[in-house]
């Protein structure tokens, strides 16, 4: 009666911890864009919108490279599908301003039929093989959209596609300041505030998947492959629902971006765009979704912070500029990622098992350690 009454309050204090912790970050989520503007500026605001898009394609990646194991190198296909459907419906380049709430879904429905026809026909491939033919993908799609403008435009080719539509929420544009209960809201502002309610909710559905059958399915395949077949596991529709699910994703995200840059082109969608969001999902952590979302944090605004703090730091140390503060940025950016592979190669948040492969520790191990 009192281990009962005992492990009843205990969970009654973690329930209340839990709750605590959880209102205090979304208390200093929703603060976070104020101090970041009255501190660093609308130009950091700006970087930390970018990062909650990064953040939503790492998770998307985090899927098919995470949890399946599938090294896919031409992701930043996805995100040009879902950007340019929505430049396409909603710009002055077709006359179809169709509203947001329809392009984003569809979007990622499209997005999941090119992961339908990226993963298909390469079921069978492995390793090194299958990266070559996914950034082959990646590469093809591109080249697509810088070429669809003759002999019909429909891309508008290499001048990419203008007066995109901002995000518009019923009557509300994003675009411009919203006025709440006598509050201002800058634009920023309120992009950062819808794109992390996205972010959030993809957050959640791919804690559920990876909690699900379907998520202990990818990670059986990833472990392997043929024990998985072995044991029941319909490996090739398992796959293909990675990649699905993850495209998807990449779309949702392709889409916001296009509305709020108001721009896009095909060199938004370059191969280095694909291995940065591959980068944050390694660097960060594989298949611990904390750890993805770090990795695209850290990833987004490091180089920032390399691009922004080059120049002044020569300047108080050598009076001059050396080097241009661009290429430097590069080159710091190369050491920081090197630095941190050599130290940390699990990721700097990796999941429990992953942390376990590195030490060179079996699965009974770990079951001893536990007892």
């Amino acid at each position: 009666m009192m281990t009962l009454a005992h492990s009843l309050g205990a969970w009654r204090c973690d329930k209340r911890a839990a709750i605590a912790a959880t209102i205090a970050m979304g208390l200093m989520l929703a603060a976070f864009p104020f101090m970041i503007g009255s501190a660093l500026g609308n130009s950091w605001l700006r970087i930390v919108d970018f990062a909650l898009l990064y953040i939503m394609l790492a998770l998307g990646l985090n899927i098919v490279v995470g949890f399946a194991g599938l090294l896919d190198m031409g992701y930043i296909a996805f995100y040009a599908v879902g950007a340019y459907l929505y430049a396409l419906l909603a710009s002055p380049h077709f006359g179809l301003h169709l509203p947001v709430w329809l392009i984003i879904p569809a979007g990622a429905v499209l997005a999941g039929v090119f992961g339908v026809l990226l993963g298909a026909p390469t079921l069978r491939l492995r390793g090194d093989y299958l990266a070559i033919v996914t950034l082959g993908f990646g590469e093809i799609v591109r080249i697509f959209l810088n070429n669809l403008n003759a002999p019909v435009n429909i891309t508008n080719g290499p001048q990419g596609v203008s007066g995109i539509d901002p995000i518009h929420l019923g009557g509300i544009t994003l675009a411009k300041p919203l006025s709440i209960l006598g509050f201002t809201i800058s634009s920023l502002h309120a992009y950062y505030y819808f794109f992390l309610a996205l972010a959030l909710l993809i957050v959640f559905i791919t804690i559920r998947l990876e909690n699900s059958r379907i998520g202990r399915a990818w990670v059986a395949i990833r472990e392997d492959e043929i024990a998985a077949k072995s044991c029941g596991i319909n490996t090739r529709n398992i796959k293909l629902l990675a990649f699905t699910m993850g495209a998807s994703f990449g779309g949702v995200a392709g889409g916001l971006f296009a509305g709020f840059q108001g721009f896009v082109s095909p060199e938004s969608f370059n191969l280095m765009e694909s291995v940065m969001v591959l980068c944050m999902v390694v660097l960060g952590g594989m298949g611990n979704i904390p750890g993805v979302i770090l990795g695209g944090i850290l990833l987004t605004i490091l180089p920032e912070v390399f691009r922004h703090g080059a120049g002044p730091v020569q300047m108080a140390l050598f009076g001059k500029i050396l080097l241009d503060p661009e290429a430097l940025r590069m080159l710091l950016f190369g050491l920081a990622l090197i630095v941190v592979m050599l130290y940390r190669p699990a990721g700097l948040w990796p999941s429990t098992t992953r942390r376990r492969e590195f030490r060179g520790e079996s699965t009974t191990d770990a079951l001893k350690e536990g007892e």
